[in-house]
């Protein structure tokens, strides 16, 4: 479970350096709302991974085992990616930056697609619900770091020397690979037609054509308000006065706080709730959250508001992402792990890459009040869904 945590973190170390964090450097930087919401679309490659994920099922890297070779190698040319977008400036070379934050997205998500398959493949059944959340919460304590600790540093350094800190520190999750438990399946498909028909076809036999179209309906829709707030929200923050280092305290501090323990309860709810009804309830959690935000919207720079804003979106993310990740697990066959998870995975993205992209236009044109509105009744149309395929009085999974 220790090697889950740190690969976890591994895997979320890039993400928001393509994302949230690329989105304070663009801020800071004075460029306008719509650009910043549109320049999420460097994150594509996440929503596109499943493209690639049966070739990474199929071809293995000829070191350590078919999952960790992949995901070393992820790791080395990150760190390149990662120094590289810290000498291009925003204002003077941005399609540069943009094009080396798209090589970074495309890594990330390779190393994302071998990290689920390994962690399908080395958990027991009865293991699935506490992996699950172990691994969100390495993946969320990088989150932090590459947001909370780097904006607090990038008052002080500038973006430049917080990227290349942070290519280092991907440099240090290689040994970490290396240690990491081998997997116990190792026999890869035989050709690349098992590794890419055969996944799906099984996917979509085992679970019904209808309710196969419903679970890619939900796992686009389930975060999208979630996502379409985050989009925007490190951008609000400093928009209405709050200094780098303020909201990198608030967020590593109590935020921390409150995602870990929305992480940990959300483990003892699995136990004795199951999948299906944590899904319910840390859904509806996951869509009222934002109305935190929009409070504070309406109130204008307050430090309680923000304080309380940023506890109540990390806990319920701890709750939802964990639940949510639990469930996508248990849609994938083991044998085909890295496709189906990457399918499934990169549906999810969707919704905070391509439908999110006009989040900055929208917040433009509509104010932040009425934008955080928005994204609270964004998050219904997935929740609508949930009757479908996980009903509340289901047998318990976790």
């Amino acid at each position: 479970m220790v090697g889950l945590l740190l690969l976890g973190f591994s895997s979320g170390l890039p993400y928001y350096l393509t994302s949230d964090t690329l989105q304070a450097w663009l801020t800071v930087e004075n460029l306008d709302l719509k650009t910043i919401g549109f320049a999420g679309l460097v994150g594509l490659p996440y929503t596109l991974k499943f493209l690639w994920a049966p070739f990474i099922d199929r071809f293995s890297v000829p070191f350590l085992d078919r999952r960790r070779s992949w995901i070393a190698l992820t790791q080395l040319f990150l760190a390149v990616g990662i120094l590289g977008m810290s000498f291009q400036s925003p204002r003077l070379g941005l399609p540069l930056l943009a094009g080396f934050a798209v090589i970074v997205a495309f890594l990330s998500a390779t190393q994302d697609i071998v990290f689920d398959a390994y962690r399908s493949d080395v958990l027991e059944e009865q293991e699935v619900g506490n992996g699950a959340a172990i691994g969100v919460f390495g993946y969320r304590i990088a989150l932090l770091v590459t947001s909370s600790l780097a904006l607090i540093l990038a008052d002080w350094l500038g973006w430049p020397l917080v990227y290349r800190l942070l290519a280092l520190l991907m440099i240090a999750g290689i040994p970490v690979t290396f240690w990491a438990p081998r997997i116990k399946k190792n026999q890869p498909p035989e050709s690349l037609a098992e590794a890419v028909i055969l996944p799906l076809n099984e996917f979509f036999m085992r679970s019904g054509l209808g309710r196969g179209i419903a679970i890619v309906g939900f796992v686009i829709l389930y975060k999208f308000g979630d996502y379409l707030a985050s989009r925007m929200a490190t951008t609000f923050l400093l928009k209405i006065g709050f200094s780098q280092t303020e909201i990198g305290i608030y967020k590593g501090g109590l935020g921390f706080a409150a995602l870990t323990l929305g992480v940990l309860v959300s483990t003892l709810f699995l136990k004795r709730l199951g999948t299906n009804r944590c899904l319910w309830i840390f859904g509806g959690l996951q869509a009222i959250s934002n109305l935190a935000y929009f409070t504070l919207a309406l109130v204008g720079k307050s430090y309680p508001l923000v304080v309380t804003s940023i506890c109540i979106e990390n806990f319920c993310a701890g709750l939802g992402t964990a639940a949510f990740v639990a469930f996508l697990i248990s849609q994938c066959d083991p044998r085909y792990s890295a496709t189906q998870y990457a399918l499934l995975s990169s549906l999810m993205t969707f919704g905070s890459t391509v439908v999110a992209s006009p989040a900055g236009a929208i917040a433009q044109s509509s104010g932040w009040p009425s934008f955080f509105a928005i994204t609270t009744v964004a998050a219904i149309p997935g929740l609508l869904l949930l009757p479908v395929f996980a009903p509340w009085n289901a047998p318990k999974t976790a």
